[in-house]
């Protein structure tokens, strides 16, 4: 599988599981509860489970913020130019006598794993940020849960 497909992949799962997070789960009423008795606890069972967890859902279901941009990384291709023109020269003068050259070359190298670098963390940061998102959502989900069975509706 391409790397771009695995990409596309995982993004089309936590779109979905991000969807799954943020509806509460479903309710059945167990003690004949009508409809529009089932709609007035939800929405109290809802504010109750604002109050108690402190989550308002209307925020915490907003799409997780995601770095985009180019993935500049606070200088880790500065810091990897740095790092490979330093071994480079070391390898450059021990090989063939010019570390100049050796250390151009390690600069290229470096710049290119810094920038991987910066890459791989920018994706660790979004995946953080949306798994905490879902997170977020669970929680509350589980208080209204707590809430609706308590007057006596089946939660799955």
């Amino acid at each position: 599988m391409h790397a771009s497909t695995r990409i596309v992949s995982l993004v089309l799962l936590s779109a979905s599981l991000a969807a799954t997070a943020q509806q509460p789960p479903p309710a059945y009423p167990a003690k004949g509860q009508s409809q529009q008795q089932q709609a007035k606890d939800s929405s109290e069972c809802k504010t109750w489970a604002q109050q108690n967890t402190g989550i308002n859902p209307a925020v915490a279901s907003q799409p997780a913020p995601q770095q985009t941009g180019p993935a500049v990384g606070g200088g880790q291709r500065a810091r990897g130019a740095v790092r490979g023109a330093a071994a480079g020269a070391v390898v450059g003068e021990v090989a063939n006598g010019d570390a100049g050259k050796g250390a151009g070359v390690g600069a290229t190298a470096g710049v290119v794993a810094g920038g991987a670098r910066a890459r791989r963390d920018k994706r660790a940061a979004n995946e953080a940020a949306q798994q905490n998102q879902q997170n977020t959502m669970a929680t509350f989900n589980s208080a209204w849960g707590t809430c609706m069975k308590g007057r006596g509706y089946t939660v799955s």
